[in-house]
């Protein structure tokens, strides 16, 4: 059998072994050198910022000094997430950041600075990884997943939500995994099994895990005091029975995925038009985005990501559409618009953070949004944050392979290959050594060095360990009133009240006593936004377009 094999817009013809071969390949070269800019102080990372934010933070692409010349393949972040995870070719992980929920897999709850291999998966290779809120999950050459990290809402997949902090790795239900994605209290993965592309576990408050409920009930019967009930078992989604999902995104409460028709899918919390519908309301099964279906769907090689208020596909050309909350100040975009800056770019890799986002593509590095840590990574002598996509000076030239959004922070991987001694100038961070890396906030982290040079530990005393904390609730609780709920990174999800019943309604339980139809958490609907954004959604037009080298 023939099939098309496409590379930098060379099509030819190659038979099924030719094409293994390639794929092989490529999964050898593909890997390269880590580099990281955005926050380093893990415990005051939020977008309230902090007092001391400026310790630590590094506004320029800087190297890691463990991880120099370490062949990374790939790299995991999520956009509510405050700790990184990459691997190297080898299989092996190594996680570091903020680790209050035993979400490094150290088997502690002790922060680091420096990039540290997990030992508990030492007898598996690693090929993909997701990270969570405060979890992580990682894949198997094999199809095996195992997770780590907070499991409070049943989000490590195991079965059981009464272990709340799994300091160490622990195996997933789920079997021949391909890949794994988490969104901030949930997680997402993909599997060969027939009929059962797709499952998921853990949060289900906003219809994110796309099984037509969010498990909602009143633990009190003489008052209204709302939780969620945990799903602790790896589920399929029974609305993709018969589909095969082969690309995911995760937000914080929300999902896109698409199937091998190249047809789009979003669900979960709809504030701010995240999920593409032109209406934000909730949405508690896969629906399909209207614009990428039929003839306009997406092609094989599409990138899909999502941010905390936001979704993204490449569709065909390498087009970029974008929607939801794109710029930090501005109308909200309903439904997906081209993002004209970057049309005609060949874009390889995206991602995005909590309100920042990052690209690959040809021979430049480009990002925008909003910057408290130095995520965009512009450097001293560059703007705090952009409204237009603006590319990595210090990156011009290099190939970037793969991409990972935090909340505030970002991982780049470039190909070390034709550079030069573009790598020796950059900037490297030596980072607190193990028994510093714990939670004091005030602790000043030590600065990157000019020029590659690497920078002496700091001589300190060990600093008390102030990352365990209390353990939280065993019940998820219900919003706050006044439309807010703070999570433990300082972020907020904003809730809208959309008239009338939000979600689908499959599923839907009837609402509890004294509660009202409304489903009680949204914004007053006097707080309500309508878009009215005209054709463009944002995106700048042409104006301010990177320039191509």
């Amino acid at each position: 059998m023939w099939v098309f094999s496409e590379a930098d817009d060379n099509i030819r013809y190659v038979n099924k072994d030719e094409e293994k071969l390639i794929e092989e390949e490529e999964e050898v070269e593909r890997n390269g050198e880590l580099l990281f800019c955005g926050g380093t102080s893990w415990d005051t990372l939020t977008n309230y910022g902090h007092p001391d934010n400026t310790y630590g933070n590094l506004i320029s692409p800087t190297r890691l000094t463990p991880l120099i010349g370490v062949n990374i393949r790939d790299v995991a972040a999520g956009c509510a997430s405050s700790h990184c995870v990459a691997l190297d070719v080898e299989g092996r992980v190594y996680t570091w950041g903020k680790n209050k929920r035993g979400q490094l897999g150290h088997g502690d709850m002790i922060n680091r600075d420096r990039p540290t291999i997990v030992s508990g998966l030492s007898g598996h290779k690693i090929i993909k990884a997701g990270a969570g809120r405060a979890h992580t999950v990682v894949v198997t050459n094999d199809g095996k997943s195992f997770a780590f990290g907070w499991n409070k809402h049943g989000q490590c997949g195991t079965g059981s939500a009464r272990t709340e902090f799994q300091q160490s790795p622990v195996s997933s239900q789920v079997s021949e995994v391909t890949n794994v994605v988490c969104g901030g209290d949930f997680t997402v993965w993909l599997s060969s099994v027939e009929g059962s592309s797709i499952l998921t576990a853990g949060l289900p408050q906003y219809g994110q895990l796309g099984h037509g409920t969010d498990n909602e009930y009143n633990t009190k019967s003489s008052a209204v005091n709302l939780a969620y009930e945990a799903q602790p078992h790896p589920k399929a989604i029974a609305a993709f029975a018969g589909k095969k999902i082969v690309k995911v995104a995760c937000g914080t409460n929300h999902t896109v995925a698409v199937d091998s028709e190249g047809v789009v899918y979003t669900w979960g919390y709809g504030a701010y038009g995240r999920l593409g519908h032109r209406e934000p309301k909730d949405e508690w099964t896969p629906r399909v985005v209207a614009l990428f279906q039929k003839k306009n769907v997406l092609p094989p090689n599409a990138i899909v990501a999502a941010g905390a208020h936001n979704c993204a596909v490449t569709a065909g050309g390498g087009q970029l559409y974008m929607w939801g909350k794109l710029k930090v100040t501005g109308e909200d975009c309903m439904y997906p618009k081209p993002l004209l800056t970057l049309s005609g770019w060949n874009i390889r890799c995206m991602d995005s953070g909590a309100t920042h986002n990052f690209v690959g593509a040809e021979k430049s590095c480009i990002s925008w949004g909003g910057s408290q840590y130095g995520e965009l990574g512009y450097g001293p002598e560059g703007p705090k944050s952009a409204t237009n996509p603006k590319k990595v000076d210090v990156l011009e030239g290099m190939h970037v392979m793969s991409v990972a959004c935090g909340s505030y922070y970002s991982l780049v991987v470039v190909d070390r290959t034709n550079v030069g001694d573009k790598l020796d100038q950059l900037d490297v961070y030596e980072g607190k050594p193990f028994e510093e890396g714990t939670a004091d906030a005030k602790a000043k982290s030590p600065g990157p060095k000019k020029g590659g040079a690497e920078t002496p530990s700091n001589k300190r005393k060990k600093s008390k360990d102030l990352s365990e904390s209390a353990e939280p609730k065993a019940i998820s609780p219900a919003p706050k009133k006044g439309g807010s709920d703070d999570d433990e990174n300082g972020h907020v999800e904003e809730r809208k009240r959309v008239g009338g019943k939000q979600g689908r309604g499959n599923g839907a339980k009837s609402p509890a006593a004294g509660k009202a139809s409304g489903r009680g958490r949204g914004r007053p609907p006097s707080a309500e936004k309508k878009s009215t954004q005209p054709r463009g959604g944002g995106s700048g037009g042409k104006r301010g377009r990177p320039r191509k080298s």
